[in-house]
């Protein structure tokens, strides 16, 4: 077999200084014990100095797999004065008319300077497998250090041999993962920033792979590391300020180096990068990075997979299940389960498109079968959902009751399929507080606060909810009381608005005016601390804001006939949000009670315009269309009807249906109707059940 130049180990042979030696005449006085023989022997034969003899030997012995062996001959070598005598060599300079001659001499100290540092490389990966890492660690330390004491004014003109750049990139490589298998993980992340911020000339596939192994380590192993030290930054660049902004930048890096076509297409990397930008709720970047992606990286059903993905976690529902759509048509994957359910759960948050997400659900629960069967639990769960949606906009009263409890089976059997999912114990809670089934609902809801420990804001709304559907409002208060000391400050602002409105159903109208102006404050502090422009982003829950607080003020004053207090507050919440049935109510309610019936009517005919089903609009309308005689009963009746229609548990509107019948003779439909609004209101909570979710 050949051997490799200027030494170089062949496993038959050496060869250095234009010599060779047989390998089988060293090894047979090594395996003799006789070291010294050996070194000798290679001295002798091949011109080498003691050094480089000693090197070839370690060497040896470490090919050979005698880890101990090797060791013992390293350590024989004064590695520190060899390297300085190296240091002395590259730093003479040239003679001004020898550059020949000068080239040789650089040559040969960079052969001589491999032979020594891959002692001292090979030293190092015998220590790390007898596990002593901290040892390995400082030796594979010394390299680079040496490495840069030997070039610090650089050789522009000379090419660093092959051999002193393997060894130097191998050193690279090694000692981050050193320092981490020695539990050093300062030192680590220091060795990984060396090897990136240093000019070590590392190719692509050197430099790719330390970056993804840092991105790893920033990404997994949990320690939080230090932003780099000024020494390494550039003025005007990007710092990033923690683990997850420096893996991300990395990624970032690789990827571009993917479309340079500086290196081979790793699908890990785009792994990572999901799942680092997924935890900062950045998928709509991550749908940038596929977008640019070199065609055919991906399969096309697969990339419009993932940006559905990416786009529904961003919110961007439409265009996610646009892309689904596509992707599910019946000459693409129109069984791919993930596929399937992702666009169910889409679909369960919009009443309108909640029919064909019932079709996605049922097919995703009759695919989920083999290496799918454990994603049934979570088809039935869409499937509950859907179903539960696509009962709002029943057509009929025995078309949303068969709907309801087809939706209600769902939830039971993805919930023995999967008993300890949270998220499904509370949708399975709120679905029985939503038909008040209060037992059943309070059942669910302990179970899921027990489940989350009492972590989770809704778990404590959900409980108070439903205990004020009980009537049980001191209670009730005792929970939100109990929550609001659980809880941070900024995050209080549902908790609050729940103790208000306990406040007023016990009676204690300026007990919860007080509740009010205390939410008040600490939204409008809010708004100073984070600033106006972030704060839609940051309130409390995404459920309280201040427009909510002003509006819910407004209603509480006109219900106690303070019509000057309720405008201004009633003002103050339109110059929050110019455009709102909700305001157009109120707004209705004032100018009725100050007895302004035509002026009534058009803010409710405004509010109308503005949202076309919302049921307090429709109420106050057909209220007052009653009251304009006889004449007016069908069209009073048909308001009513359309609100019941898009909320039927709104006991209000039976209420005022109730009156309606009553006044046209219908005293059947009228008992009926107040039987209803009374049924009603004894399992009425005091926010709809729906907020929460």
């Amino acid at each position: 077999m050949g051997s490799t130049e200027h030494g170089r180990v062949s496993v038959r042979e050496f060869q250095a200084n234009g010599s060779r030696m047989a390998a089988s005449e060293v090894e047979a006085k090594l395996d003799q014990g006789n070291i010294q023989e050996a070194e000798d022997s290679l001295r002798e034969g091949l011109s080498l100095n003691f050094e480089e003899a000693r090197a070839l030997l370690g060497k040896l012995e470490y090919q050979r797999g005698n880890v101990e062996g090797a060791l013992r001959v390293f350590d024989g070598i004064d590695l520190q004065a060899a390297i300085q005598r190296l240091q002395s060599s590259f730093s003479e300079k040239p003679p001004g008319k020898k550059g020949r001659a000068h080239t040789e001499s650089a040559s040969g100290s960079q052969h001589a300077a491999s032979l020594v540092l891959e002692a001292i490389y090979l030293k190092a990966k015998s220590l790390q497998k007898l596990e002593k890492f901290t040892e390995a660690a400082n030796n594979c330390k010394r390299i680079l250090d040496s490495v840069e004491k030997i070039f610090y004014q650089g050789i522009p003109n000379i090419q660093v041999d092959n051999k002193l750049q393997e060894i130097v990139s191998h050193a690279v490589e090694l000692l981050p993962e050193l320092w981490k298998q020695a539990g050093c993980y300062d030192e680590a992340i220091s060795a990984y920033r060396r090897a990136l911020f240093s000019q070590w000339n590392l190719d692509n596939d050197y430099c790719a792979r330390i970056q993804k192994s840092f991105v790893m380590f920033l990404l997994y192993s949990g320690v939080e590391a230090s932003p780099p030290s000024l020494a390494v930054q550039i003025e005007g660049s990007y710092v990033p300020k923690n683990n997850l902004e420096e893996a991300i930048l990395l990624l970032m890096v690789l990827l571009r180096k993917f479309s340079l076509g500086k290196m081979k297409w790793d699908p890990s990397v785009m792994e990572h990068l999901t799942f680092a930008l997924s935890i900062c709720s950045q998928t709509s970047t991550l749908a940038k990075q596929i977008e640019e992606l070199m065609p055919g990286v991906y399969h096309r059903i697969d990339c419009w997979n993932s940006l559905a993905f990416c786009y529904s976690g961003a919110g961007q529902n439409d265009c996610a299940l646009s892309l689904l759509r596509k992707s599910l048509h019946k000459h693409e994957r129109p069984n791919d389960i993930t596929s399937l359910v992702l666009a169910a759960r889409i679909c369960s948050s919009d009443p309108h498109l909640a029919a064909e997400g019932v079709i996605y659900a049922q097919r995703a629960v009759n695919n989920a079968r083999d290496q799918n069967e454990h994603l049934k639990g979570v088809a039935l769960r869409m499937l509950g959902l859907c179903l539960g949606k696509q009962s709002k906009v029943a057509s009929s009263d025995s078309e949303r009751s068969r709907l309801h409890s087809k939706a209600l089976e769902s939830l039971v059997a993805a919930i023995k399929l999967e008993p300890n999912n949270s998220d499904l114990i509370f949708e399975l809670a709120v679905h029985y507080a939503q038909h008040r089934n209060l037992s059943a609902a309070l059942r669910s809801a302990r179970h899921f606060f027990n489940q989350t420990g009492g972590s989770m804001l809704k778990s404590w709304r959900l409980l108070a909810l439903i205990l004020s559907a009980q009537q049980r409002f001191s209670e009730a208060e005792v929970v939100t009381d109990a929550a609001l000391d659980q809880t941070a400050r900024w995050e209080q602002g549902p908790l609050l608005r729940l103790k208000a409105k306990l406040k007023i159903s016990q009676s204690r109208p300026m007990d919860a005016i007080e509740t009010y102006r205390y939410l008040l404050a600490l939204v409008q502090a809010q708004n100073k601390s984070f600033g106006s422009s972030q704060i839609s982003s940051k309130v409390l829950d995404d459920k309280i804001n201040e427009f909510d607080i002003w509006h819910g003020l407004a209603n509480l004053y006109a219900s106690l006939s303070r019509w000057k207090d309720a405008e201004i507050c009633l003002q103050k919440a339109r110059e929050l949000k110019k455009y709102s049935a909700a305001v157009m109510h109120t707004q209705g309610v004032l100018f009725e009670g100050r007895g302004q019936n035509d002026e009534a009517f058009l803010a409710t005919i405004n509010g109308l315009l503005l949202e076309a089903n919302h049921v307090p609009c429709k109420i106050l309308m057909g209220g007052m269309i009653q009251r304009l005689g006889p004449k007016f009963f069908c069209a009073a009746r048909s308001a009513l009807s359309d609100a019941l229609r898009i909320e039927p548990t709104n006991r209000m509107a039976w209420h005022c249906l109730g009156l309606l019948n009553k006044q046209d003779g219908r005293i059947s439909e009228a008992a009926d109707c107040f039987q209803a609004a009374s049924m009603l209101e004894e399992s009425d909570p005091i926010e709809s059940f729906s907020s929460i979710l």
